[in-house]
């Protein structure tokens, strides 16, 4: 079984990068970008007690688990929130994730 995923990242220019993604680390979506170099605060360290991890789901939505009643809480602080707004730290990299699109919350 393939261990990898792909995870499109919308830059803040528009243009998409495809980044290839291991499913088997155990790694949520926070901590793999946190590696790529993105940058996300994750001041809580991936507690979803602070949305600095935020993201904005632009295609693959359906292939996300459902949001925890604390996701929901803390994404609901935010005044900017989006209906495709998630917590990247609250994502864990899946086989199911594969073919997702997201771009950092807030940046345009």
């Amino acid at each position: 079984m393939e261990n990898n995923i792909t995870i499109y990242m919308q830059e803040p220019d528009g243009s998409v990068t495809p980044h290839e993604a291991p499913t088997d680390m155990g790694l949520s979506l926070m901590e793999f970008l946190k590696a790529s170099e993105y940058d996300i605060l994750a001041t809580c360290g991936g507690m979803a007690l602070c949305a600095t991890c935020c993201v904005d789901v632009l295609e693959g939505e359906e292939k996300l688990k459902e949001m925890t009643d604390d996701e929901y809480a803390m994404l609901d602080t935010l005044p900017d929130l989006l209906p495709n707004s998630r917590l990247a730290c609250q994502l864990q990299l899946s086989n199911d994730m594969d073919g997702l699109k997201v771009k950092l919350h807030g940046v345009s």
